[in-house]
């Protein structure tokens, strides 16, 4: 199929791109990547009027540390953050997620906020996001506004951004000193969409077990610093909670035991 036809919009700014974006309200779609983006529009599960490209904006084209945080602009594709020099000492857990999402090509183009902004509950980019207690920056042309991660993602596809609002920049905080971090992932073949992702923060007070690809959205589960069958137990209690329902994917019950295996192996790893 093709897409329906829309304007094209090519902006000189992020402050004309939220312009546009408010003039053109529900019927206003912003593209950086598109990697998602063209998928949804070729199978016209999104109709919009205008497409607005911010994808060669200088000023939203960035990846720097700013107060604890690495701080990735709108327009920063996902291989520019994956090759970055010292991401494994400055988030490690990204680090570790990147060469799970799809294939090099499509990182190559599509950008860190795009996949945050589509919010796919199979996505690694959100779910890094919650399992370090990420923010989102929101820009429209009245306000900016700070989202934690935690309350951006709302459902499947499902997110706290209003029409008017650009996902403007993710922030991932920095490694902190005594953690420890793991990411694992199961799909049906490198590159696919993730039955099962976790991602596993261990903090010398606690454990933090973000799972993506069960729930409508990523979910994240808190524990004390358990151990042994303390904590398979509330790694079970977890995978119940997630609802998983069957699909032609994966029953199910094996995705609840995708939770137990891959939870309990990110979690020893990340305490290790």
């Amino acid at each position: 199929m093709k897409p329906q036809a829309f304007d094209y919009a090519r902006p000189d700014s992020a402050d004309e791109a939220v312009a546009l974006l408010a003039d053109a309200g529900d019927e206003g779609r912003i593209l950086a990547g598109g990697q998602s983006l063209m998928a949804v529009l070729n199978l016209r599960l999104a109709q919009p009027g205008v497409l607005i490209d911010i994808s060669r904006l200088p000023d939203l084209d960035y990846v720097r540390a700013d107060r604890g945080m690495l701080a990735i602009g709108a327009a920063a594709t996902q291989g520019s953050v994956e090759w970055r020099a010292g991401l494994a000492n400055e988030v490690p857990l990204l680090a570790q997620a990147f060469p799970h999402i799809s294939h090099f090509q499509i990182r190559n183009r599509g950008t860190v906020c795009g996949s945050i902004a589509h919010a796919d509950p199979s996505a690694e980019l959100p779910l890094c996001l919650l399992a370090l207690e990420g923010e989102v920056v929101l820009r429209s042309r009245a306000r900016r506004r700070t989202v934690a991660a935690a309350d951006f993602f709302q459902g499947m596809l499902l997110t706290a951004r209003a029409a008017d609002e650009l996902v403007e920049e993710a922030r991932y905080p920095l490694l902190q000193p005594g953690t420890g971090y793991a990411f694992e992932e199961f799909s049906g073949r490198h590159g696919d969409f993730a039955v099962c992702a976790v991602a596993a923060v261990v903090r010398p007070d606690g454990i933090r077990l973000a799972v993506g690809g069960v729930s409508d959205r990523p979910r994240v589960a808190s524990w004390p610093r358990l151990a042994g069958a303390d904590l398979d137990a509330a790694i079970n209690d977890f995978a119940w909670e997630l609802g998983a329902k069957d699909d032609h994917h994966a029953s199910a019950k094996f995705r609840r035991q995708l939770v137990r295996h891959l939870g309990r192996t990110a979690i020893d790893k990340a305490s290790s």
